[in-house]
């Protein structure tokens, strides 16, 4: 079993085992007895192989492994990772051979599978997407004369249609065959190119972030899908075309690549392929830097065995050839370090032409702000006006006042000295209250000390009568 076929029986929910024998039939028939099934085995094939080949498990052509630029955090070496084919997906005799199941046989339908998809554009003919333009953009309600139609893709697909009509029949029920071709898989298309876009855009501090050449940006992007895979040189081809033509979020010449900034449109200037060259160089010397610094290890650690197995020449050519590598070094490090100088040069340039820019704008934004208000004069004859609104305000105020009734200041002065009096004798009454309260406990205490001291002296007069009641011969008896 493949590793594609492995791969979709077990991450593919629709690929059951009870849903297989539907699945590998010829369901071309069910188009018209049964378009509901006919409509769910076309989604579940289209997805499948969409997302099989997200992950790298589709590629037919010479698939190849290649040391990326990430750095493994257990070795320190570079990962190998394949590269391999994520957005084009050839469908021939290797895709048969690899979706052959040992019990099912290989897919009878896969045919329609692919012209549905070709029919709603969810996949698209290599050579037509690289040379039509305005196939994935939505089409306008009301048109009188639509472009598209006499577009070459439109009129081979029509040409297409009638010819198959005219030599199998319209009405045939079979599967067609399954055409050598490359398609472009749109969903995937699309995908890498918004992670793409969020990727080169969110937080970045300067606009020379935006700027790569097509070597930086295989470099950067080359994963931007499966993190185990990179993209194949095909893929970059129709994910630029795609940015640079469809979603018009980069500006390409070739060879040079500038991301639009939210504020301004991306053209391609000589400033921009001179950063993106200095970007490049940079990388490159930092690939070398690396490369060096293994090597310089590699041939002290062959001196290091040469010595120890007593092989005295070849320890003398390692240590040679490490020291032509660490000269190597000092001078690609010393050139690394005037690069990165030149450039934060530059990235200070550009940073205070930004500045100035804006600078300049916020200039002829207080001017026309200041036109607008009509300058200090204006201001103070709108404040003068202002108060003298607000004192008629007041004096409207005053004149409704002297309209309202009369009171008489005695009365109120009267009723002020009652409620006053009233409260003074309010406080004497409650005052008075408590301490009637405080002498009736006072009074209750002594009451009860009184009690208690009677009881006592009649208890102690009574101990005193027992006690001269007593007999002699009660008493206890002296001792001798």
């Amino acid at each position: 079993m493949s590793e594609l076929l492995k791969y979709i029986l077990t991450h593919e929910e629709a690929f059951r085992r009870n849903r297989l024998p539907s699945l590998y039939s010829d369901f071309t028939p069910q188009k018209k007895t049964n378009p509901d099934g006919y409509a769910v085995n076309v989604a579940a094939w289209e997805h499948a192989l969409n997302r099989a080949a997200k992950r790298g498990y589709t590629s037919s052509r010479g698939v190849r492994v290649r040391s990326g630029s990430t750095i493994s955090a257990e070795s320190g070496a570079p990962l190998k990772r394949k590269k391999t084919d994520h957005l084009i997906l050839r469908t021939d005799e290797s895709l048969l051979r690899d979706l052959e199941s040992p019990e099912w046989g290989r897919p009878a339908a896969l045919g329609t599978v692919f012209d549905e998809a070709v029919r709603k554009n969810s996949m698209i003919p290599l050579p037509i997407y690289k040379t039509t333009a305005g196939l994935l953009q939505k089409k306008s309600q009301w048109k009188l004369i639509d472009p598209g139609v006499l577009s070459p893709w439109n009129v081979m697909s029509w040409g297409a249609r009638q010819l198959k009509g005219f030599v199998v029949g319209s009405d045939s029920d079979s599967a067609p065959k399954l055409q050598v071709q490359e398609l472009v898989l749109i969903e995937n298309l699309q995908e890498a190119a918004d992670l793409a876009v969020k990727k080169a855009t969110g937080g970045k501090s300067s606009k020379l972030d935006l700027i790569y050449s097509r070597e930086m940006f295989v470099e950067e992007f080359a994963a931007i899908l499966n993190e185990a895979t990179e993209l194949s040189d095909a893929d970059f081809d129709v994910l630029l075309l795609y940015l640079s033509r469809d979603s018009s979020a980069i500006a390409y010449d070739g060879k040079t690549i500038k991301f639009k900034s939210a504020d301004e449109s991306a053209e391609i200037t000589q400033q921009d392929t001179t950063i993106a060259s200095i970007k490049t160089l940079q990388l490159t010397m930092l690939k070398q830097v690396t490369s060096l610094k293994a090597k310089i290890a590699e041939l002290t650690a062959s001196a290091k065995t040469a010595l120890a197995n007593k092989n005295r020449i070849s320890a003398l050519s390692a240590v040679r050839s490490r020291k032509m590598a660490e000269k190597n070094l000092q001078d690609r490090t010393t050139t690394l370090i005037q690069l990165d100088e030149v450039y934060s040069k530059i990235e200070q340039a550009a940073d205070q032409v930004e500045m100035v820019r804006i600078m300049k704008s916020s200039t002829g934004v207080l001017r026309s702000l200041h036109t607008q208000i009509g300058g200090a004069e204006r201001v103070e004859d709108i404040v003068e006006e202002l108060r003298e609104e607000m004192a008629k305000v007041d004096e409207v105020g005053s004149v409704m006042n002297e309209a309202g009734p009369v009171i008489d200041e005695g009365e109120i002065d009267d009723e002020l000295a009652a409620m006053e009096t009233s409260e003074r004798e309010a406080l004497v009454e409650s005052r008075l209250a408590e301490l009637d309260s405080v002498k009736q406990a006072s009074d209750e205490a002594s009451r009860r000390a009184r009690a208690a001291e009677d009881a006592d002296s009649a208890l102690a007069d009574n101990i005193i009568d027992r006690l001269s009641n007593m007999s002699v011969e009660d008493r206890p008896m002296q001792a001798n």
